[in-house]
């Protein structure tokens, strides 16, 4: 998932920063700064620290291709969408400046890796909430298990999807040696993401933004 600037356009490379910016900025406008708590800040930046950790145990196969845990469901549901998108831009940026990511690619990996997941986990999230009854395992089967999984599929299906527009592989290449693999990284990225929201919520859901216990475990 760390793509190569090389591989694109750069009308796509310019249009993906654009759109990233205006993104962070409406995030950065949106987040109640004055008012977080220190249990929220906590949760936040512990969440930022714990995805780019996962970020550095990777597998590279070929340039622009290799496999991670993203962790942004995870970071989504402990500290809400708009936070959860700066957070994984600032986790994106020390990634590029370790070196293992290219900094022109780095607003179409950003919308790729944290604004799409990001945006499916809030939207599963209010659709649970609205349709489905608060229930403690609705929030962590479906907001946590299945919107971890389905971003990782998706995450894969468009970085494949654009490697073989732009890129120098062939959509062959990537059907038979890279997409399977996302389908099943997906799997353990829904444990990774759905044990340790079971586990924050039971001995710290002060730090889980997008979790009531009173509503939630309410008889």
């Amino acid at each position: 998932m760390n793509l190569v600037s090389s591989h694109f356009p750069l009308w796509l490379l310019t249009l993906s920063w654009i759109a990233a910016t205006l993104l962070l900025i409406r995030a950065a406008l949106r987040v109640p700064w004055f008012a977080l708590s220190q249990s929220a800040i906590t949760g936040w930046l512990g969440a930022t620290v714990a995805a780019l950790l996962l970020w550095q145990m990777k597998a590279g196969i070929l340039p622009g291709l290799s496999f991670h845990l993203i962790g942004a469901t995870a970071l989504t549901l402990i500290a809400g969408r708009d936070r959860a998108l700066l957070g994984l831009a600032a986790a994106l940026a020390i990634d590029t400046g370790f070196g293992h990511a290219d900094w022109g690619a780095l607003g179409l990996s950003w919308l790729i890796i944290a604004a799409l997941p990001c945006l499916l986990t809030q939207s599963l999230l209010r659709l649970a909430q609205a349709r489905l009854p608060l229930n403690y395992f609705v929030y962590i089967f479906l907001n946590a298990f299945a919107a971890a999984a389905l971003s990782m599929w998706l995450v894969g299906l468009l970085t494949c999807a654009l490697l073989a527009l732009f890129g120098p592989y062939t959509l062959d290449f990537l059907l038979a040696e890279q997409l399977p693999y996302y389908f099943l990284m997906g799997w353990p990225e829904a444990f990774t993401t759905g044990s340790n929201l079971a586990l924050l919520v039971i001995y710290r859901p002060q730090w889980v933004a997008t979790f009531d216990d009173a509503k939630y475990l309410a008889d």
